[in-house]
Order: structure tokens, then C-alpha cells, then sequence
């Protein structure tokens, strides 16, 4: 899960900072996030899932098809 955010944010040329601001978080909480330290909100998952238009089970690994079901 951790190293598809990473890559997400990456794909979307964003810095840490930059994703931070959007999920209303600080650029240090992202961080935790990206290498795993901290476990990741379910409230800040939809956000990300929203703001990549993935779906969930997508940033969890739970599937590989990155479409959303909308």
C-alpha cells in the first residue's frame, strides 16, 4: 500500500508537500504514510483514493485495476 502512494503521487509530479496540503495533513505526517509508520486513516485513504481516482481497494493492493467504480 505504502509504495502505491508513493508512486501515485509520484505519477501526478507532486512532492510531499504538495499531496499534504491537498489532504489537509503536514508534509512530516505524509512522510509517515509514504515509509509505513504511521497506519493511514480510513478518511485519508477515500481522499487519496478520490484524489487519484483510484478506488480503495487499489491503494490497499486489494486489486491491480486501477479504475474506480463510478
Amino acid at each position: 500500500m505504502y509504495i502505491r502512494i508513493r508512486n501515485l503521487r509520484e505519477d501526478a509530479d507532486m512532492t510531499q508537500t504538495q499531496i499534504a496540503k491537498v489532504l489537509n495533513c503536514s508534509q512530516r505526517v505524509y512522510s509517515n504514510y509514504e515509509r509505513g509508520d504511521l497506519d493511514i486513516p480510513t478518511e485519508i485513504l477515500i481522499k487519496l483514493a478520490n484524489f487519484h481516482n483510484v478506488s480503495v481497494d487499489f491503494i490497499l493492493g486489494r486489486t491491480d485495476k486501477r479504475e474506480t467504480n463510478r
